[in-house]
């Protein structure tokens, strides 16, 4: 039985507060919280193989107690890799975000050994190789990630709650599933960057490209947003962005709303160029996960043109993303939902926490600073995580 539940608001800090959340499944937005708990029913499968009849077949075959059906779903970066869906026994409504709960939380954590893949400096080269490559137009952009392999226990209910705590903004989420190895794990993260919404005719999307890390001295910090927002080489990021959404969009669209420039949006750890995307669907029976698929990859978290930046990434990174910069969300029986690109996030299992950031390169950009990216992107889950000193990160290296 599929149980859908909306709950007030005077009732919900408690709920958040006092329930362990490691065992459930959750997706928190700036406008509604949805909780998840139990499976009714789950399947692992490739990710092309997911479509929108795939799930309203999924979600006819359970049975509900009162309400909308809905499902929560993991994709990954590569299409042909393995995509998780769910559908829980008991989904709880919020109406708000619980973004203001007060968490006071202590996270020991002893950690035994930390690996980056690839290391600092394979990184650097390999943002040289792609530098060549766009200098040598075969590409326009390509984001390379890497991760960190830290060998330590972390209390996922614990970790959530930290994020909810400190990450009032953007898109928190926690998702069951099994490794490739078999193991059981959680995706984990905060993202700022919403992939795509829709409910009823009304589709958003905000793609995020362009960014610098913030700083705790206030004027330094302000300094580096206007800098930002005046950077030659980020505002060319973006715009590949910005026009692929579209150009993904508009087939499904009788009306599309693009602004002409970006805004600033900003997280605990980082400033990035953003733009929001709204648009009017010809039908409204469009699932919102076949619109989330039409715009997967984009430039933000693969690169331009897609399948050149998909050949690089695949020949150069030297390790699987997995679920990292896929897409993460919900969707209910009529189609409507929220996608969140799975960036700001990590992967846990029992003794072990992998940690992924990227940054996009194009014509202009610089090693050093592309790795310093990436540390600092990589701040959002060690923080949560109490392990802000594995990295040695110097705001220094972006005065």
């Amino acid at each position: 039985m599929n149980d859908v539940t909306q709950v007030g608001r005077a009732c919900e800090k408690f709920m958040v507060e006092q329930n362990d959340l490691s065992g459930k499944t959750l997706f928190v937005s700036p406008h509604k919280s949805i909780i998840g708990k139990g499976v009714a029913a789950q399947l692992k499968v490739s990710s092309s193989a997911v479509n929108a009849a795939f799930v309203t077949e999924m979600l006819s075959q359970v049975e509900q107690g009162g309400g909308r059906r809905m499902l929560f779903a993991a994709l990954p970066f590569d299409s042909n890799a393995k995509a998780y869906i769910q559908v829980p026994e008991q989904v709880m409504v919020l109406a708000s975000p619980a973004a203001d709960f007060a968490f006071d939380l202590v996270l020991p954590v002893k950690v035994d050994s930390v690996v980056s893949i690839p290391s600092e400096e394979c990184y650097k080269s390999m943002v040289g190789h792609a530098l060549d490559a766009i200098d040598a137009k075969s590409l326009n952009k390509v984001v390379l990630s890497r991760s960190l392999q830290i060998s330590a226990q972390i209390n996922v209910s614990n970790l959530i709650k930290q994020l909810l705590s400190s990450h009032a903004q953007g898109y928190k989420f926690a998702f069951h599933h099994e490794d490739s190895e078999g193991a059981m794990a959680t995706l984990v993260g905060a993202s700022p960057e919403l992939l795509l919404s829709k409910n009823g005719v009304s589709v958003t999307s905000n793609p995020l490209a362009g960014s610098i890390p913030r700083c705790v001295d206030p004027e330094e910090d302000r300094r580096r947003a206007q800098n930002l927002l005046r950077s030659t080489k980020d505002l060319y990021e973006h715009e590949l962005v910005v026009r692929s959404v579209a150009a993904a969009l508009a087939p499904f669209c009788t009306q599309l709303s693009v602004p002409s420039r970006p805004s600033l949006l900003s997280t605990p750890t980082m400033w990035h160029l953003s733009t929001v995307v709204e648009g009017t669907l010809h039908d409204a029976s469009t699932s919102s996960l076949s619109l989330a698929q039409a715009l997967h990859p984009t430039p933000a978290v693969c690169g331009y043109p897609a399948e050149a930046a998909r050949t690089f990434i695949q020949q150069h990174e030297g390790f699987d993303r997995n679920l990292f910069t896929g897409l993460v969300g919900w969707e209910d029986e009529f189609g409507d939902g929220e996608w969140a690109v799975t960036i700001r996030c990590s992967q846990v299992t029992d003794d072990k926490v992998t940690v992924y950031a990227g940054a996009g390169v194009v014509s202009g950009s610089e090693p050093e600073r592309e790795l310093r990216e990436t540390q600092a992107k990589m701040r959002t889950m060690l923080n949560a995580m109490g392990l802000n000193e594995i990295l040695e990160y110097s705001e220094e290296a972006y005065v």
